[in-house]
């Protein structure tokens, strides 16, 4: 059993008495670094540093730099907190992810038993130093703007205020009448409010994305190959190549082609050779295509170029603009990332994801990694507790209430009230808003409600339900015919790829059997 807990950005606050000593060997430390970095040729000493004669090192050429940075060290100049504006787009009214996302937009669904899928790749910005970050939206966005505005609201813009987290909803204005109709669309909307941003780069994001990823070294590798756009490129083998949108490269990594879902001879005439961007000889051969993450790395000029310019009437990144920009004979570069990355757009993929932080010995996605956290909002809530309970393989959230049951390979989110003899098996539970105080529920029992949680005896397996649900007492959600898809809103419930997914403050009588 793992308790997850729930990082926040947090400032570091150096005492007087000790903030001389700590600037001086913040100023040794940044010149090293400035040393270090400086190109070839005009590479500068700091004052008081004696030179000395360094033993020269051969240079090696490796495919791999076409992705990774020929340094070793990432060292941006300039800075990314300055030269950099992250843009989160917030998708659609993700009707694949529906019920979830029936009173939230698709980034603020709730993840990993304390998090929300927003949180991903904002903690990526933050852990790359990118701290301008702006989120679009235009579906539910009530509970997104108010986990952002309590997440990160006051804590990341420093002294000098220059971070900030804001949600931008789509709106109508005389030059634009019509909603976002698509991720060009979108950014093109709000071109005028990025452009006054001085910056060199937009790091453009997607919202519904489960992956760690330093954007540092993919920022660096743009500049390096003087690059317009990069586009972030995942290994493929031939089973999942069929799902994504291709790329085909030349020998130093640039894009020449792309195809939206190929299959048979045209999927074939897709295969690259991976080794180009850095994979070894056998990971190569087991994954020999290339598909596009939906994120990049643009440089201002370009962006505005593209957008108003050459294809003021494109709504879409990945199928118009890319492919576009390539075709006019921009340098489009790929860089490959080759770690965990998932696409949270169905719910059997949300439901995988979710369990995948289970898995042991290593889980799909780690939240433990305190090299690069993943933030969210403080809620300063009470230590779980569990009372007799046997509770194996599972990850429980903040300030549950767990009594004696049975929980197996399951994500218990924040707040959770879990009674006596209930069987949790292979379930995502959300968790809850708030908590029910002692006179609410005595309330609901007089009136022969049902409190939020699960009630006794209750056996659940395979199933996720939404926050604030009120399960009665010997309910079984199990499944019982196999039910692949139906659609009971009326009744509380949803099934899609044979898991039932019980709605957001829904209420399912005692005895209910599904």
């Amino acid at each position: 059993m793992a308790m997850a807990a729930a990082a926040s950005p947090s400032k570091i606050l150096i005492p007087p008495h000790r903030a001389s000593a700590a600037t001086a060997a913040a100023s040794t430390s940044c010149d090293s670094l400035r040393l270090l970095c400086a190109p070839r040729g005009r590479r500068q000493r700091p004052r008081g540093l004696v030179a000395r004669p360094a033993p020269r090192r051969p240079f090696f050429f490796s495919p791999r730099a076409v992705s990774d940075s020929k340094s070793s060290q990432t060292c941006l100049d300039p800075d990314a907190s300055t030269s950099v504006l992250g843009i989160i787009l917030g998708g659609g009214a993700g009707t694949r992810l529906y019920p979830l996302t029936k009173k939230r937009a698709k980034p603020a669904v709730p993840l990993g038993a304390n998090y929300r899928l927003i949180d991903i790749p904002v903690s990526n910005c933050l852990n790359s130093n990118i701290s301008k970050i702006y989120v679009l939206t235009q579906f539910n966005s009530a509970s997104l703007n108010r986990h952002l505005s309590r997440a990160y609201g006051s804590n990341i813009g420093g002294y000098k205020n220059e971070g900030f987290v804001e949600v931008l909803a789509a709106q109508q204005s005389p030059d634009n009448p019509d909603w976002f109709q698509g991720t060009a669309d979108a950014v093109r909307q709000y071109l005028w409010l990025f452009e006054e941003h001085n910056v060199m780069e937009y790091l453009i994001l997607a919202g519904d994305h489960l992956y760690r990823m330093d954007y540092e070294k993919f920022i660096q590798a743009h500049r390096e190959t003087d690059a317009d756009i990069t586009v972030a490129a995942l290994p493929m083998d031939e089973e999942r190549a069929t799902a994504f949108g291709l790329m085909k490269i030349d020998e130093e990594g640039r894009i020449i082609e792309f195809a939206e879902k190929p299959k048979g001879e045209q999927l074939k005439a897709m295969m690259v050779d991976t080794t180009i961007l850095g994979l070894d000889d056998a990971r190569a051969k087991e994954m020999p295509y290339i598909a596009s993450m939906g994120i990049y790395v643009i440089s201002k000029h370009v962006m505005l170029q593209l957008l108003r310019e050459q294809f003021p009437g494109a709504n879409d990144f990945g199928s118009e603009v890319i492919p576009g920009a390539t075709s006019t004979g921009m340098r489009v570069q790929a860089y490959l990332y080759d770690g965990y990355w998932e696409d949270i757009g169905t719910i059997e993929a949300f439901y995988n994801a979710n369990l995948g932080i289970t898995k042991k010995p290593i889980p799909d996605f780690s939240f433990y990694d305190r090299s690069a956290p993943i933030y969210t909002q403080p809620r300063h809530l009470p230590p779980s507790k569990v009372l007799d309970a046997d509770v194996t393989d599972s990850v429980i959230g903040e300030g549950c209430v767990i009594k004696n049951c049975k929980i197996h390979h399951s994500v218990v989110g924040l707040r959770s009230c879990i009674s006596e003899g209930a069987i949790i098996e292979d379930t995502l539970l959300m968790g809850a808003d708030y908590y029910e105080t002692e006179a609410d529920k005595k309330l609901l029992a007089e009136k022969g409600g049902i409190p939020i949680g699960i009630g006794k005896n209750s056996h659940i397996k395979r199933a996720i339900i939404d926050k604030n649900a009120r399960i009665g007492d010997n309910v079984m959600i199990i499944n019982v015919d196999n039910v692949q898809e139906a659609a009971r809103e009326t009744d509380g419930y949803f099934i899609k790829s044979g898991i039932v997914t019980v709605i957001k403050d829904a209420l399912l009588p005692s005895g209910t059997v599904i």
